[in-house]
């Protein structure tokens, strides 16, 4: 791993937030490094509002959207509401559907098969609408580049709104409103809101015409910070404050679909990582082996024992899930080395007969082997479909962009695309991918890297430095959990492996007679040589709370030693 320290922030401001806050330098360089240099971003920082939220009608085409859906709500239009069959897609028909369902009884649901359909918008689903007489569609977490799609509706006599947050191309869709915070004509404040955010945003602009708080919205926040965590958008600004009391509706008050969900893992109190971990993974598992549509009737289902049936039948598919996409990853390593590709720039993976519900997990899995921009292929119908993945620093949709004369479609973020091509191109791409990624990509970014924000000593970590830190929660990109680094670190002898195959290093370090920390390192038993005979060492490392026997005492949460 690359350790890279981050840059100090200003002294100045260090010294000011120290003054005003009461705090140590090591909090108030922490706080500094994310942006916050006075007392009264601290204060929003520490101290989250829902007053905090912009005003949702500063998104541009937001005033369209809100009257054409007070129309057809006046108009008792049939109104169907489409979303993808990801967690971000699936929780937003959830969100909107359960919303607009308070105001009118002429609401349905609409997920694309993942292997009939594919991504986003299809031609199947607008002649579902238009065969059951829906006038409106609100389609959400999709639908910024369904330029023909959109206007095959139009010829149907059917309205678009579209919710959604990937990059638009140089042409907008001619719906009746286009909500897309990454729209270049669009000034709205935050950038980064998921599809999920953007359905919250106009729940919460009808509310208001109704002249309504989004106090009363908080119910649905549940949805949007599982949408949040899933699709690893930056947790800043108004995702922060969505993520923060979505977090809360989790651990109290969850919908029935959650909470059936959260009795299986039997766990008291999540954060955003556990959301990422426990519940995004069985609510994906139903698109991925199933259907999207049975994530949604989970998520909107009000019967605690359907809700706990349904949770169950998903509780299988996340199981299957498992299973599948542990194979296919042994076959694709396997893959790469029979094709001796261990020193190319990319992977590029492909096999006919792969579960094109897992080619993303698939490729997340390779990276951790083969850190490098990855794309995992399988045939979908008469094309090839691939899931992207990429390593930190490195743009794939741009690189994807650039191959994209060998490419039927694509869309996606930075990190993490989706394409079809056909079959007859697949050498051509698979050449000009290895090609764009080489040319461009810094050669350091191939070396994953840790991140530190200080180096401190052992002794300057206290239950004061842990209380205040836990405060900078919820955790994700843009507010990652801080890092530090330790120097001059000794054993006390008594540090091991454990774990199967002796894959975790466990150990007890001290710093120059300071108190001894526990500390555990996932992954680094290959390490263990380098804490023997009372070596010194330095570490870098989270601080973390081990629950062990009824005590509760801080350890450190190893990221690497050298």
């Amino acid at each position: 791993m690359r350790w890279t320290l981050k840059p100090k922030p200003n002294i100045k401001t260090v010294n000011h937030l120290k003054e005003v806050l009461t705090i140590e330098a090591t909090i108030a360089s922490l706080l500094a490094q994310r942006g916050i240099e006075t007392f009264e971003a601290a204060k929003d920082f520490f101290r989250p509002s829902l007053t905090h939220l912009h005003d949702p009608f500063l998104m541009k085409d937001m005033d369209k959207a809100v009257q054409r859906i007070e129309k057809a709500l006046v108009h008792n239009e049939n109104i169907l509401v489409y979303g993808d069959y990801d967690v971000d897609g699936t929780t937003s028909v959830a969100l909107m559907s359960s919303y607009l369902k308070t105001r009118s009884h002429h609401i349905a649901t609409y997920i694309p098969d993942r292997y009939e359909e594919g991504y986003g918008v299809s031609y199947k689903g607008i002649d579902f609408a238009k065969d059951n007489e829906f006038s409106l569609i609100i389609a959400l977490d999709c639908g910024i580049k369904a330029i023909d799609k959109v206007a095959y509706a139009q010829d149907k006599d059917i309205d678009f709104i579209i919710c959604d947050h990937h990059r638009p191309a140089d042409t907008i869709p001619k719906a009746v409103a286009v909500l897309d915070p990454k729209r270049s004509d669009c000034d709205y404040p935050y950038k980064e809101l998921c599809g999920c955010g953007v359905g919250f945003k106009l729940i919460q602009a009808l509310s208001e015409r109704e002249g309504k708080g989004v106090i009363e919205l908080t119910k649905y926040l549940d949805l949007v910070a599982t949408a949040i965590a899933a699709d690893i958008v930056p947790i800043t600004g108004e995702n922060r404050v969505l993520a923060y009391f979505g977090l809360q509706v989790i651990n109290k008050t969850p919908r029935v679909g959650i909470q059936t969900m959260l009795q299986q893992l039997k766990k008291d109190s999540l954060t955003i990582t556990d959301v990422v971990f426990t519940i995004a993974p069985r609510i994906n598992a139903a698109g991925r082996m199933k259907h999207g549509n049975h994530a949604v009737t989970l998520l909107t289902e009000t019967d605690f024992d359907l809700a706990a049936s349904y949770a169950s039948e998903i509780e299988v598919f996340n199981l299957e899930r498992r299973e599948t996409d542990t194979r296919i990853t042994i076959e694709a390593l396997q893959q790469i080395l029979d094709h001796k590709e261990q020193e190319r720039y990319t992977t590029v993976v492909y096999d006919a007969s792969w579960h094109k519900g897992v080619i993303g997990i698939v490729a997340s899995r390779l990276i951790e082997t083969y850190y490098r921009p990855t794309l995992v292929f399988t045939r979908s119908g008469d094309k090839l479909a691939a899931s992207a993945r990429s390593v930190s620093g490195f743009d794939v949709y741009n690189a994807l962009e650039a191959c994209s004369e060998h490419i039927e479609q694509f869309g996606g973020h930075k990190y993490a695309a989706g394409l079809t091509l056909k079959e007859e191109n697949y050498d051509a791409f698979k050449r000009a991918f290895e090609s764009v990624v080489k040319a461009t990509i810094d050669k350091h970014l191939l070396t994953p890297e840790v991140k530190i924000d200080a180096q401190i000593n052992l002794e300057d970590i206290d239950q004061r430095l842990w209380r205040i830190m836990r405060q900078f929660a919820p955790f994700g990109p843009g507010n990652m959990t801080p890092v530090f680094m330790s120097k001059g670190l000794v054993d006390s002898g008594y540090g091991k492996c454990v774990g199967e195959a002796d894959k975790h290093l466990k150990l007890t370090v001290c710093q120059q007679g300071s108190a001894s920390f526990s500390g555990i390192g996932f992954g680094l038993g290959s390490k263990v040589q380098l804490i023997k005979h009372k070596q010194r060492f330095d570490a870098v490392y989270s601080i973390d709370e081990n629950h062990w026997n009824g005590q509760v005492n801080l350890q450190l949460k190893l990221k690497d030693i050298r």
